[in-house]
C-alpha cells in the first residue's frame, strides 16, 4: 500500500501546471516535435470534424499554459496523426506560439 507521501506525490505530478511537468513524460525516440512547446495565441476556426471534446480540451489547456506534443498524446484520445495534423494546422494559421523546449535545462540552472 502506497504511503500518503507517495499518493500525494503522484497526484501532484499529474496535476502540475509548470514546465517541470514535461520532464515526467517519457521521451519517445524518433519523434521530431517532442522538444517544441505550444501556447495558443488565438482560438482557431475549427471544422465540424475538429469540434471534438479532446481537441477542445487540448486547445483550452494550451490557451492557459504551454504544452508539448507528448502532453496532448498522453492526455487525450487523439491519435498521433490527429495531433500532428492539428499542430501543423495551428502553426500554419499562426494560432500558436512555438517555443523550442530544448533551450530549457531539465534540471534547471542556478542563478548565482
Amino acid at each position: 500500500m502506497p504511503s500518503v507521501y507517495d499518493t500525494f506525490y503522484n497526484w501532484a505530478r499529474k496535476k502540475s501546471t509548470s514546465f517541470a511537468e514535461m520532464r515526467f513524460v517519457g521521451s519517445q525516440p524518433g519523434l521530431m516535435d517532442d522538444d517544441l512547446i505550444y501556447r495558443l495565441k488565438h482560438w482557431p476556426d475549427l471544422s465540424s470534424l475538429e469540434r471534438t471534446a479532446d481537441i477542445y480540451r487540448a486547445l483550452s489547456v494550451m490557451s492557459n499554459r504551454p504544452i508539448n506534443r507528448r502532453w496532448i498524446l498522453a492526455n487525450s484520445k487523439l491519435r498521433t496523426e490527429q495531433v500532428d495534423q492539428l499542430l501543423s494546422r495551428l502553426v500554419q494559421e499562426g494560432a500558436v506560439e512555438v517555443i523550442d523546449g530544448s533551450k530549457f535545462a531539465a534540471g534547471g540552472t542556478s542563478g548565482a
